[in-house]
C-alpha cells in the first residue's frame, strides 16, 4: 500500500548532511518525494511509497546521520500524490 507523510524536524539538523543522508536513504528504500532546509533552521521532507518503506524514513529521522541532534519529529499523513523520484531541494 501506497502512503505518502510530510515529516518536520527540529534540532541541529542543518549542515550535518541530513538532507543528503535522507536522500540516500530513500533510494536505498524505493521512497520517492522531497526533502529541503526551511528558513526557521528545520527540515521538512514529504516521503511517498510503500508504507513500510515510508515508516522506516521517519524512524531515520529521529536519528539522523553523524552530527545531527534531532530535538523532534512531527509526522502528519496526507494523500498520495503519485510521486516517482526522491529530490533535494
Amino acid at each position: 500500500m501506497t502512503v505518502r507523510r510530510r515529516v518536520v524536524v527540529r534540532g541541529r539538523v542543518q549542515g550535518v548532511g541530513f538532507r543528503a543522508a535522507l536522500a540516500r536513504a530513500a533510494a536505498t528504500r524505493g521512497v520517492a518525494g522531497w526533502v529541503c532546509n526551511r528558513s526557521d533552521g528545520t527540515v521538512e521532507a514529504v516521503f511517498e511509497g510503500d508504507a513500510d518503506a515510508v515508516a522506516s524514513l521517519v524512524r531515520f529521522c529521529r536519528e539522523g546521520p553523524r552530527g545531527a541532534d534531532v530535538s523532534r519529529v512531527e509526522a502528519s499523513a496526507a494523500e498520495p500524490e503519485g510521486a516517482t523520484a526522491f529530490v533535494v531541494r
